[in-house]
Parts: C-alpha cells; structure tokens; sequence
C-alpha cells in the first residue's frame, strides 16, 4: 500500500466478510475489464516484456462490484486521505470541515474533555491550517428528521388514497443512514427491499447539498474553489460520499472527502500539537446546533430516535394528536 495514505487506511492481510461474488470490475493489467477466466487446458504464450501502469482501485469501483477489495490487490483510496486535505489547503481551496457529533465525542474521551472544548480547540487548529469555516453536522440532522417526517406522511396519505397511488408509496420505510446498510441492501437485497427505504439524504450529504448550493452564496465564495470535508466516525461514510448520486454540475460532489475522527488524531501528531493546551475559539453559528454552553438544540431526537420523531409528528399531522414528551 501506498505511504502516502493514512496508517488507519493502509489495508492489511483481511478475512472477507461477504466472498467476492464476481472478478473484480478493475482489471489487475491496468483496464476496467473483467478478469479472463483461464482456459480449461495449460496454453503458453510469449508476450514481450512491457512496463505496467499501477493499478488504481477507486472507491466508486468498489461500490461497482458485489465482491470486495482485498490485500490482494494493489488499493489506492482516492481523494480521501489526510494528503488530498492538506494539498487543498496548499492550493489555496476554500476548505470548510464540518464536524458530525460522534467525533467530537470520541476524541472527548480520548482526551478527556468535553465535546465542547473539541468542537472550540478543533475551531482553532483547522483554521489554523487555513480552514475558512468549522460547521457541525448536528443542524443537517434536524433538516433530515424534518424531511424524514415529511417523506413519512406523504407516503401515509398516498398509501391511505384510494387513486392508486400507493404502489409508488409503499410502507413501511425503512431509514438508515449508514452506507454499509444502504449498499449491502442495493447488492444483496434489491427490489426485495430498496423501494421501502427512505429517499431522504444523510445528515453528511445533507450539509453537503446545504454548503454547496446555498452557503457558498451566504459566504460569497465560488462553487469550484470550495473543497468540503466531513469529519466522521465511519470509514463507510468515504464510500457514501463517492456515489455518484452525490455528483453535480461539471463534476463537483456534495463533500469532497471524508476523513475519520482517527485520522484527525493522526493529524494533531503529524503537526505535533499538544491538543489539550489548544485555546478555545468562537464557533462559527452560521450551521451549528451547539449553543456556547455545549448543549444541542433543534429537533427532538438522536440516534435511534427517528422513529419516535416521525411518530410524534405523524400523530399530530394525520390524526391532530399532541403526544406528551416523556409517554
């Protein structure tokens, strides 16, 4: 594996969770063909000696193959290493991190401190490195539960209507927001279950569709000089952002790389900073539910409360029921 990636990214010798069910979809000669299958009988050839182009395995080639990536094969995971975030830094890009609460919780604990004083020392060493803005993906989740709640009662409606309509609304409507899930449904389960589970983005997607498409304006940059990174728990969430559902206008994508709250540990020691001793900067309020004192605010819910959120508001806009908090 290549030195210039992540030590947390580098693969080793891995048991497969699922066996790969076809050849892989990169060829190990450099194409994107499948691999030949070998004759039934020994056949020699003599080919003259040529120089080989190393292979590249992109995480959407992954995505593309129902098998998986092993130490086998030669692995470069693309755009998605703490390289490619420094190289934006030095070429000048308008990097804007937005930071998902399970991580600022795990280097809490790593360092024994609050999530808050994460958030706030974590402010001031990304701008440090040149960051123009911190955000916290907690606000993208209250736009999600809204729309979650949204999708939910549409699809009552149709499903209750008498026109039709509910072939194109089935219940129930399964929500996950987990990228492993959602592949492993796309390849393993299919139609089976694809047509229950909820259009609604991810909160890591959904603060891309709100940075690229709106914030950019709010703040007055160019959509082509903004280089977007969320901070993560997940190495799935890299995946996620490789889709190419996530991919608009001349190629641009909603989050231009992902790196994991190891990662960032792995970059406070690369820049050897004594993260405790780090002062507390203001955070930025333009896309934060984080109050000064460190609670969170917005729409009722956290993991695991989807369907409680859903169910209040359904009660309330279908039946007119007003569910008392703590029933």
């Amino acid at each position: 594996m290549s030195d210039k990636f992540s030590p947390t990214l580098r693969l080793g010798d891995l048991n497969d969770f699922i066996a790969p069910s076809q050849a892989c979809v990169v060829s190990l000669k450099g194409s994107k063909k499948p691999l030949d299958k070998k004759p039934d009988r020994p056949q020699v050839v003599l080919t003259p000696k040529q120089q080989l182009e190393p292979v590249k395995i992109s995480l959407k080639d992954c995505l593309a193959c129902s098998g998986c990536i092993t130490s086998a094969e030669t692995v470069m995971l693309e755009k998605q290493s703490l390289d490619e975030f420094l190289s934006a830094l030095t070429k000048g890009k308008d990097v804007i991190v937005s930071l998902s609460p399970q991580s600022r919780a795990s280097i809490a604990v790593h360092y024994d401190i609050s999530p808050l004083q994460v958030f706030k020392k974590l402010t001031t060493f990304l701008k440090s490195l040149g960051v123009k803005a911190v955000f916290d993906t907690s606000c993208s989740r209250d736009l999600v539960l809204i729309e979650a709640c949204n999708e939910f009662v549409n699809r009552f409606k149709q499903a209750s209507s008498d026109d039709g309509e509910n072939a194109q609304s089935p219940l129930p409507i399964l929500s996950s927001a987990c990228p492993g899930w959602i592949c492993y449904a796309e390849k393993t389960l299919g139609s089976f279950v694809l047509p229950y589970v909820s259009s609604v983005k991810s909160p890591q997607q959904a603060i891309g569709t709100a940075i690229k498409h709106h914030l950019c304006q709010a703040l007055g940059l160019r959509l082509e000089e903004i280089y977007h990174v969320t901070v993560m728990p997940c190495y799935d969430k890299k995946l996620e952002a490789a889709r190419d559902d996530f991919v608009f206008g001349d190629n641009l994508t909603e989050v231009d790389s992902v790196l994991t709250t190891g990662e960032i540990l792995d970059l406070l020691k690369l820049k050897g900073v004594d993260f405790k001793d780090l002062e507390e900067s203001p955070l930025d309020r333009l896309l934060t539910n984080v109050t000064e004192e460190g609670h969170l605010y917005g729409v009722a819910g956290s993991s695991g409360g989807y369907a409680e959120t859903i169910f209040r508001h359904a009660a309330t806009a279908l039946f007119g029921h007003t569910i008392a908090v703590g029933r």
